[in-house]
């Protein structure tokens, strides 16, 4: 039997939030498919109703398209969970009480799990001996952006870091003597720490925590996500999950390309993502699919490992991105031809410079490859997007203002002015397509389309300053980033994103003013994925 929802808010625009409407009433087929929306008067719903419908009444509140995150990590943002939280932390000591707190209050656990430190907490040191005596057990401290590890000896000892060396693009950081002393960096944590701790952990955790995350996701409004960094560890407890019961959510995954020593060992791993493109695509596996692979081009900002044109203004320091354009560009082509899209990371000017070119000069236009972040771009980048049909792909919540602090002395004032361009890129004819990185920032699509909007704090309200408010986006066209933009960019745009006719019924409905200052104030109601309730705030 059809189903009516009606005396709601269905949110109605173009692919980029122009032309925002509501319609008051949405049919849905016995399949999760929308057949018409548009007002309760109109003959259609009036037929419809003669023939018999199953009606729910949405209260008159607004009914968004089901949020898809753009960019996120979805193992370990469900092992994220469970760990030591130290955003709230300001310096050294905050870290000390807060992990010791948390070893106390789990005396069985095999290993401290940490997140959410920040460089500027601890003057950028981060060390084995700063920790070593809180705890005997491994301590392992995640960054904020998951781009440095920080353990303590137990830690270093038990991944046997000692003997390694640097990997290609990271970097295992040693005292004066050569031994390591605490924090791995960029590949070092991409390579050595995020296998070995997703190894050593049960399945059976694995498992939970994925399923942790979707349901996480379900409550927070997504319908949909993008994941992007698959390895082998988190796709194998997927597999096993999706086996056991279905998931009320759509995967587009991306999988994790890392620089090797030569160009053969580079493309060698492109290899697994075309044999599972070949397995995991929308004709034999619509709700999870392998649509392609990520490559990480730099560091970011605060740890002064994002790639500049000129130097850091704070310390003077220069490095280069990860990749170059000679180590790129195979990697790129290879990938293409195969089919896959590429997301490249790219935060720095000269490593978004270098993403582009890898783009223009090896891949085929409307693939809809994507760049990932695009946090300082120059005015000429800004616009190469469009003309080039690059995805930018965007988390607002990485503009934050609360966690900026550190940029003016690091970048200088007028390099700030360039940060989180995000509506000259769309200006400029760029798809964007919303995502939060989680768990490297929080995953609330709502609060994220705050900053997105007023480029005000959603982590510290009374905050007043602003990132950059002249790049600042509309609320509907936010919406669309969250929802529309974020199909596009991995090809789900012809089920997903829109509540429209012959897509399918996946929806969010949210208490809400419509009003970008009130979003903080959102609240989300309930959950549809394919027609079915998955979340309900009041059941």
């Amino acid at each position: 039997m059809a189903t009516l929802f009606h005396n709601g808010r269905f949110f109605q625009s173009g692919s980029r939030g122009e032309h925002q409407s509501f319609a008051d009433c949405m049919l849905v087929d016995g399949g999760g498919k929308i057949t018409y929306v548009g007002s309760s008067s109109d003959n259609q719903v009036k037929e419809a109703e003669a023939a018999g419908v199953t009606r729910h009444d949405m209260k008159e509140r607004i009914v968004l398209p089901g949020f898809i995150d753009g960019h996120m990590h979805l193992l370990m943002l469900g092992q994220s969970l469970q760990k030591a939280g130290l955003e709230a932390c300001k310096d050294l000591e905050d870290i000390r009480r807060t992990i010791k707190e948390y070893a106390v209050a789990h005396p069985s656990v095999s290993r401290i799990m940490c997140k959410g430190w920040m460089h500027s907490m601890t003057n950028g040191e981060a060390l084995a001996s700063m920790i070593d005596d809180l705890d005997p057990r491994p301590i392992f401290i995640d960054s904020k952006d998951l781009h440095s590890t920080w353990c303590n000896t137990a830690a270093l000892d038990e991944m046997g870091v000692q003997d390694m060396p640097d990997p290609e693009g990271g970097k295992i950081h040693r005292d004066e003597n050569g031994k390591a002393s605490g924090l791995l960096s960029e590949s070092a944590a991409v390579t050595i720490v995020w296998p070995y701790v997703a190894k050593v952990a049960p399945m059976e955790e694995k498992l939970a925590a994925i399923k942790g995350a979707v349901e996480a996701y379900n409550a927070s409004g997504y319908t949909g996500l993008v994941e992007m960094a698959m390895d082998e560890n988190a796709w194998e407890a997927l597999q096993i999950l999706r086996e056991k019961e279905a998931l009320p959510i759509r995967f587009a995954i991306h999988w994790l390309i890392t620089p090797r020593k030569t160009e053969a060992e580079n493309l060698a791993q492109i290899d697994r993502a075309i044999e599972l493109n070949q397995q995991f695509n929308s004709e034999k596996s619509p709700d999870c699919r392998v649509v392609g692979i990520k490559v990480i081009g730099d560091g970011i900002i605060d740890g002064c490992t994002a790639a500049l044109t000129e130097p850091y203004t704070s310390n003077g320091l220069s490095c280069a991105p990860i990749w170059s354009l000679e180590e790129l560009g195979p990697v790129v082509k290879k990938a293409d031809a195969a089919g896959l899209q590429c997301a490249l990371h790219a935060i720095g000017d000269q490593t978004i410079r270098t993403a582009i070119d890898a783009l223009e000069q090896n891949a085929t236009p409307g693939r809809r490859h994507r760049i990932e972040h695009l946090e300082l771009a120059s005015p000429e980048d800004a616009a190469r997007l469009g003309k080039l049909g690059i995805t930018a792909s965007i988390q607002p919540v990485h503009a934050d203002p609360a966690i900026l602090r550190a940029w003016p002395s690091l970048l200088g004032p007028s390099r700030c002015e360039r940060a989180f361009a995000y509506k000259e890129f769309a200006d400029g004819g760029a798809v964007l397509a919303m995502g939060s990185d989680a768990p490297t920032a929080p995953h609330a699509p709502l609060r994220n389309a705050y900053t997105a909007t007023t480029r005000r704090s959603a982590r510290e309200p009374e905050l007043t300053d602003r990132m950059n408010p002249n790049f600042a986006l509309e609320l509907a066209a936010a919406i669309a980033a969250g929802t529309e933009g974020s199909a596009y960019s991995c090809f789900a745009d012809q089920w997903a994103g829109r509540l429209e006719a012959g897509r399918m019924a996946d929806f969010v409905v949210v208490d809400m003013e419509w009003d970008a200052e009130k979003l903080l104030e959102a609240r989300v109601v309930q959950t549809w994925f394919k027609g079915k309730k998955v979340f309900d705030t009041e059941s």
